[in-house]
């Protein structure tokens, strides 16, 4: 959950591509657990496709409706992986001045 909205950004658009958003305190809920597997899905997809983009570059003889074809998917994956990034983020507790580095990684400096 945002601390400043209440809200949580979901992975998805509705279909006027504005974001949907997602009011609960439930991390667990049907909706948030739904939410969290496309996002799963979304980084893999990510993954694969940059796995894919860097064979297709190696590849001398690709030719331009190819490399049109990939920029396209690379654009909509890299717009999946930042509303993610954005969506995750916003749900990191806010950090008070002067704290220190968290232990596992989060989100204070």
């Amino acid at each position: 959950m945002s601390a400043m909205t209440g809200l949580r950004l979901l992975p998805w658009s509705d279909p006027d591509g504005k974001p949907c958003y997602l009011a609960s305190d439930d991390a667990h809920s049907p909706l948030s657990r739904r939410a969290d597997a496309i996002e799963a899905v979304q980084m893999s997809m990510g993954v694969e496709l940059l796995r894919h983009a860097r064979a297709l570059l190696a590849a001398p003889k690709a030719d331009a409706r190819e490399l049109r074809y990939l920029a396209d998917r690379l654009c909509e994956a890299l717009r999946d992986v930042l509303r993610v990034a954005e969506s995750r983020g916003a749900r990191l507790p806010p950090c008070d001045e002067g704290d220190g580095p968290v232990p596992g990684g989060g989100g204070c400096d």
